[in-house]
């Protein structure tokens, strides 16, 4: 285990073991300073709470209710003057993402990176500085080893485990950043699976690797269940981790069936990759009081990340849906209802070869056209589907179409699917899910 990493794991465990009123005290504190700091150093910060009537005499008196709070619109419109390094700008970390790989992995050899998945356009990137995401990857390691004690997690990681991490590997996103990192420090070796791997490949390199712990998209984990539910790999998982899609309580029997396995749900976002856990006797989702503050108002969640000093997040709008629950007796943390988040489904297709291959929503995303607001994929048959675009002027349409198809189609290669069949049609708009107030990337059949 990286030894930078040790303190900051054992004050995170310590945390499990505050009374609520004590853990309320500890988040006060953090929101104190972070609130004083954000005010002394960021300028978008100083003028809006300026603005709001907040001043450093009353900034500690006033309820956090009272602050402004901010979207990813706003915080993408104002990150430079939002940030309190001004060396960090959005523009910089575009050029970063697009002119070096993913073995570089600092900005300017001191910032840690990550874009969002999902949505079009030019990609949206949020900043950890080297303090913040070591505090991050600490919760993350307590999450993934969530209820095993400071010796037993030593006693764990001395085994040098076997990590096996399926999902989106192919860019800077927060799980495969975090992921990969968490890792490297606790000394484990790891294999990365991307969602775009031809699934004959899985079979042979799950098998060649020899998982002991598996990491990653719960429908993505499932395809792996059935390849061990039907002999076509044998795993001796000790944890399954569940993360970037809500997990339901089927499935996650089923991958407890199919691997033998506990399995823990790590809820995360871009914006804070450590958010909460679930285990199999919470009963909901506990949500890191120490790391963030969540509010829950008129349906609406808003995030203050308490860790993050670099890029400020105060009072900022997430879509997921929340209910609180009260604390239980096990944690001093809050609680939620099991998250509900965009719950997307696999394309299934057959492979041309006597069996079938697959499609995942989340690497057919983020899509980067000029031109093109939205768009949803529909199954049509075993061996056709369909895109639904939304463009911003009818001008463009024949434009976005044909950049569309040939990145569909690159995709298509890569899965070996080329002789699937896919169209492009327009539509006027893409409406939200008024159940998790997601945009579904994959639609069901009529």
């Amino acid at each position: 285990m990286d030894i930078k990493l040790l303190p900051e794991i054992y004050r995170s465990k310590r945390n499990e073991k505050l009374s609520r009123g004590k853990m309320r005290e500890l988040q006060k504190r953090s929101l104190s300073r972070l609130l004083t700091y954000a005010y002394e150093n960021s300028a978008y910060y100083r003028k809006s709470f300026t603005e709001a009537g907040i001043t450093s005499e009353n900034i500690l008196k006033l309820p956090l209710s009272a602050f402004p709070s901010i979207d990813k619109s706003i915080l993408m419109d104002n990150f430079d003057s939002i940030v309190t390094e001004r060396d960090l700008t959005q523009r910089e970390l575009a050029e970063f993402d697009k002119s070096t790989d993913l073995t570089e992995r600092l900005f300017k050899g001191k910032y840690h990176i990550v874009h969002s998945s999902g949505s079009t356009g030019e990609p949206k990137y949020f900043a950890y500085d080297a303090r913040a995401w070591n505090a991050m990857l600490a919760g993350m390691i307590r999450a993934a080893l969530w209820g095993m004690s400071i010796p037993q997690i030593i006693k764990f990681i001395a085994k040098r485990p076997r990590i096996l991490y399926v999902a989106a590997t192919d860019g800077r996103y927060g799980g495969a950043m975090a992921v990969g990192d968490g890792i490297q420090g606790c000394g484990a070796k790891q294999m990365f699976l991307d969602v775009n791997t031809p699934l004959c490949e899985w079979i042979d390199r799950i098998q060649s690797f020899r998982p002991n712990m598996i990491v990653g998209y719960p429908s993505a984990v499932k395809i792996a269940a059935e390849l061990a539910c039907e002999g076509k790999i044998s795993v001796n998982a000790e944890r399954v981790v569940s993360c970037g899609e809500p997990l339901g309580a089927g499935l996650r029997e089923y991958i407890h069936k199919a691997f033998g396995a506990e399995v823990i749900n790590f809820y995360g976002a871009s914006e804070s990759i450590a958010l909460g856990v679930e285990d199999e006797r919470s009963n909901g989702m506990y949500l890191f009081d120490d790391m963030n503050l969540i509010e829950v108002e008129n349906g609406n969640m808003y995030l203050t990340v308490l860790y993050n000093y670099a890029q400020p997040l105060i009072r900022y709008r997430l879509s997921d849906k929340l209910v609180l629950k009260s604390p239980d007796t096990r944690y001093p943390f809050t609680r939620s209802e099991s998250i509900a988040g965009r719950d997307e489904d696999i394309m299934w297709f057959d492979d041309g070869r006597g069996g079938r291959e697959f499609l995942h929503p989340l690497a057919v995303e983020g899509f980067c056209i000029d031109g093109l607001l939205d768009y949803q994929f529909r199954k049509i048959s075993g061996s056709a589907f369909e895109i639904l675009a939304e463009v911003s002027d009818g001008a463009k349409r024949e434009r976005v179409k044909v950049e569309l198809l040939k990145q569909v189609r690159m995709i298509l290669d890569k899965k070996r699917l080329s002789h699937i069949r896919f169209d492009v049609k327009f539509t006027d708009g893409i409406m939200p899910d008024p159940k998790t107030g997601k945009k579904a990337l994959v639609v069901r059949n009529a």
